[in-house]
């Protein structure tokens, strides 16, 4: 019976997948006229998760979970008396840390090791049909079908990029979503590579490669081309205490290379790396170069967010940084308190209680990156590599922005469904 329950939990887990995947789609092409409650359609699995493992007893909640929820409940209590009072943006802010937050560790206990596998092998599927559409969308004017916006919106769901061209969103509501996802999908992808211990078609692992070399340049993203490079640099940092990963560098470095001189003779592809170059160069000047780039908006923001001026001890209230809350309290898309997670935290949450949240999250990704690490040096190199996007996730991850937020949550729980079984 108990094994009922686990799989029951366990097909819950792969919906949240596949809606955090296709949820843009719903909103866009699908149920256009649904887009708004869509924007929360994770919610109820979320919900139905914690709640089914807790009366199956598969699950209960740590010590910081009860710690989030007690601190996140308070500060509901500060929203409504003292912050800005409204009932629905609180509830809307309040969802975050006791509905999505826990499901982290429900997700690491329902699933194991093997389930994660399965569900990066499902994913790097998914990353080919993505990139299909990324090619559709890229080379597709605004207004046709395929790029329509949110509620069918017909001026396009590109964003500002490079060279003419736009940076697409793939399935997703907005671009943010197919960076992120892109962002998943090259850690797995580095694992399969690296291990010869799981089985894995090698032409799906192929295309799927091809796939994410197309896909670079097409985003016009400069995170995704950073999140590869700090996989790598992940992966680097590994072969000095495990020797069997140097030999599997050298043959991901020879792959790519050979993959890389098979569509630098695509003509779709030169295009999209002349925009994307372009945009590299465009950006990276305005920002001061590379390192301008990365240390702005890594500890850039951090220190904009404890030096923000309107901060306060209870603060502003649950949900006003975020995009639907300020939305909701009048704001024409305009941020109310801060763009970065940090700000968004502490301007919500106050100097104190959104203090505790920050420490929690970095304690997670400290705590884990550790556990990660003893085990990459035992052979196990998959949770170390998918820290690799998921510990900036946790830790700074725009938890305000459901996509985002959906992103960091299911990471966090594959990452620590494998360092628990450990």
């Amino acid at each position: 019976m108990h094994d009922k329950y686990l799989n029951n939990l366990k097909k819950g887990v792969w919906i949240y997948l596949f809606l955090l995947i296709f949820e843009g789609a719903l909103r866009k092409w699908i149920l256009p006229g649904l887009a708004t409650p869509l924007l929360l359609v994770r919610d109820p699995i979320a919900l139905w998760l914690i709640l089914y493992s807790i009366n199956k007893k598969i699950w209960q909640p740590n010590s910081t979970v009860i710690l989030v929820i007690l601190v996140s409940s308070i500060s509901f209590v500060l929203t409504l008396v003292f912050g800005h009072g409204n009932l629905a943006v609180a509830i809307f802010g309040l969802r975050i840390l006791i509905v999505q937050f826990p499901l982290i560790f429900v997700i690491g206990t329902i699933c194991t090791r093997n389930d994660v596998v399965l569900l990066g092998r499902f994913l790097l599927y998914v990353s080919i049909l993505m990139t299909l559409i990324v090619i559709w969308q890229f080379f597709s004017p605004q207004s046709a079908w395929i790029n329509r916006g949110v509620a069918g919106d017909t001026e396009g769901s590109g964003f500002s990029g490079a060279g003419g061209f736009f940076r697409v969103p793939g399935t997703f509501s907005f671009s943010n979503g197919l960076t992120l996802f892109y962002g998943l999908i090259i850690p797995f992808l580095v694992y399969f590579w690296t291990t010869n211990e799981i089985a894995i078609k090698k032409w799906l692992l192929y295309l799927a490669t091809i796939s994410y070399a197309i896909a670079v340049p097409l985003t016009i993203s400069r995170t995704v081309f950073f999140q590869t490079i700090v996989t790598i640099l992940f992966l680097v940092l590994i072969s000095f205490q495990n020797k069997r990963v140097i030999s599997s560098i050298f043959r991901i470095a020879i792959g790519l290379c050979f993959v890389l001189l098979i569509i630098s003779f695509l003509d779709f592809f030169q295009t999209a790396t002349d925009a994307f170059t372009q945009r590299f160069t465009n950006a990276s000047r305005v920002e001061g170069g590379i390192e301008g780039t990365l240390v702005d908006r890594f500890l850039g923001s951090m220190y904009r967010a404890v030096s923000y001026e309107n901060f306060s001890w209870f603060g502003q209230g649950l949900g006003m940084g975020t995009n639907a809350g300020a939305k909701l309290l009048g704001s024409e898309g305009e941020f109310l308190i801060s763009e970065g997670e940090w700000g968004r935290v502490l301007g919500e949450m106050g100097i104190i209680l959104g203090g505790i949240i920050l420490i929690i999250r970095i304690g997670i990704s400290i705590n884990w990156s550790l556990r990660s690490w003893i085990l990459a040096k035992n052979n196990d190199s998959l949770p170390w590599l998918l820290l690799s996007f998921g510990a900036i996730s946790i830790v700074q991850g725009q938890w305000g922005q459901p996509t985002a937020q959906g992103f960091s949550i299911f990471v966090g729980g594959i990452i620590y469904a494998i360092i628990r079984n450990k």
